[in-house]
């Protein structure tokens, strides 16, 4: 198997040398979307969903199955019976607006800092799958090997600026699972982690270790968000016991939640579009609310995943053109309430096949160019999020770092506009040999880490390896090249002996 060219710490291998030179991007780790987001719909038509969800939650309202946030909200000003909770719309707004427009994650390494807000992007790779596949071992339950072979490979692309929880290790108890999980993220990469909302006692050892690993006393930990979680609201209309703990729990401590309700339209959601993002905005709502209720401009994002189903089957179908649209109106509808939005980059093929690229490059025009400033799943999703493919991270990897290349700015300069050298090659020449093309050729365009653009003899003198073979080769040379990242050893030691402790005491109530 021949070296990756990597575009992260290791950076690209050299083509005059064949070994691989240390390479830093800072465009490539500090996402800016230079382009203008794309409107799905009309201003007036915004605010017509955005009144519409207001009414959802005043005369229909959210089922809370907590005891802890209905107190919250009745107390806030809503009211509740039984366990709906109904809104009153303008103290929820008043809410809404007390959180921040940009919040800054601090990964545990030097300038791993992500911006959330703006035109800023932070992308992350695919999380909670509970299978693992790669095309010479086939699908398989998800192991703690495959879960560290993702980190050590994450660290290795400038690209992925977040970690999510990749795949489950299914071979390690669910009582002290995030243990182990936060370990291998915390050890084998320096990038903003993600936490699972599974019970209070899981978050708090989530956040003890990361308070461990980043050197924070507790005071510091709450006023520096160094993590991200996700809460999904159960569509329709309800928020259920451990997404309540977790929104409670993450606001408390400082630490950034995505409310993300998963809207799909057909089935979770109305049929129609604008039906759809109507209920998608109002569960939002009520989830971020609650987290300003805990604690006033505690760190929020809008969370969008609305898609559709497969009317034939049942199944939730990605990437589609209503995904993108939904894309684009969810980041209108964000910044309309001043947040920050998520978005995602999602299949639904069963497979790493052209169907995964096409519907994946789909995804990732309707979140990019629709605004998103947090992208999860950029890297790795298969099978409508229950695979986490080794190939299919490569594939992604190829195309954020086309992303990254795009929203590079561009010069326009007397150098860049290069009347000289036409000058100098005049009528009928070529540009190969000019001086301003020597200066520049290796790096004025975009050079791929997965694409072969030989011809057809070169390809076929070298085996006639495909994209998806090329993939599973850089995927595991790539992790078998990875170097931990440095950490205090006072720090590890103690991270290891808080997960032996919490270990011995039976880890974590994953229920409550």
């Amino acid at each position: 198997m021949k070296t990756p060219r990597t575009g992260g710490r290791r950076g690209r291998v050299s083509r005059r040398t064949g070994t691989i030179e240390k390479r830093f991007d800072k465009a490539w780790r500090r996402w800016v979307n230079p382009y203008t987001p794309v409107k799905q719909f009309s201003d007036d038509e915004i605010e017509a969903i955005h009144n519409a969800a207001l009414r959802i939650l005043r005369d229909i309202g959210v089922k809370v199955l907590c005891d802890e946030a209905r107190a919250l909200y009745t107390r806030a000003g809503m009211t509740a019976v039984d366990e709906i909770v109904r809104f009153d719309p303008e103290t929820t707004i008043e809410l809404v607006r007390l959180a921040p427009a940009e919040v800054t994650l601090h990964g545990r390494g030097d300038d791993r800092e992500v911006v959330v807000g703006g035109a800023n992007v932070g992308v992350c790779t695919t999380g909670g799958t509970p299978n693992f596949s790669d095309i010479k071992n086939g699908r398989a339950p998800g192991t703690l090997k495959s879960l560290d072979n993702f980190c050590r490979v994450s660290q290795s692309f400038d690209v992925i600026h977040m970690i999510g929880p990749f795949v489950e290790p299914q071979d390690i108890p669910t009582n002290i699972r995030h243990l182990e999980m936060m370990k291998s993220v915390v050890t084998l990469t320096e990038k903003v982690p993600f936490v699972y909302f599974r019970g209070t006692e899981a978050v708090a050892d989530c956040h003890e270790m990361l308070r461990i690993a980043h050197g924070l006393g507790p005071e510091e930990f709450v006023n520096k968000p160094v993590c991200y979680s996700v809460a999904n609201s159960n569509s329709p209309l309800m928020l259920d016991l451990l997404m309540c703990r977790g929104i409670i729990d993450s606001a408390q401590a400082g630490q950034l939640m995505i409310l993300t309700p998963f809207t799909l339209s057909g089935a979770m959601a109305p049929v129609t579009l604008p039906g759809a993002l109507a209920q998608q905005h109002a569960e939002a709502i009520a989830g971020i609310a609650l987290s300003q209720i805990v604690r006033p401009g505690a760190p929020v994002c809008y969370g969008s995943f609305t898609s559709n189903v497969d009317m034939k089957s049942g199944a939730p179908a990605f990437g589609t053109p209503e995904y993108v649209k939904a894309a684009f109106a969810s980041g209108q509808l964000a910044r309309h309430l001043n947040l920050p939005m998520r978005s995602s980059g999602v299949t639904g093929s069963n497979a790493p096949d052209a169907q995964a690229a096409y519907e994946m490059e789909m995804s990732l025009w309707g979140a990019l160019m629709g605004g998103a400033n947090i992208l999860l799943h950029g890297a790795g999703w298969l099978e409508g999020g229950l695979t986490a493919s080794a190939e299919k991270f490569i594939m992604d990897i190829e195309m954020l770092q086309m992303f990254a290349e795009l929203f590079k700015p561009v010069e326009v300069n007397e150098e860049t506009l290069g009347i000289a050298a036409i000058a100098d090659v005049g009528h009928g020449g070529h540009f190969f040999g000019t001086r301003h093309t020597l200066e520049r050729f290796e790096t004025a365009f975009y050079s791929p880490l997965l694409s072969d653009w030989s011809n057809f003899e070169n390809y076929t003198e070298r085996g006639s390896v495909d994209a998806t073979m090329r993939a599973y080769s850089i995927f595991y040379d790539t992790a078998n090249a990875h170097e931990p990242p440095p950490m205090d050893q006072d720090r590890l030691e103690e991270l290891e002996d808080f997960v032996s402790r919490r270990t011995r005491e039976g880890g974590a109530n994953i229920e409550r």
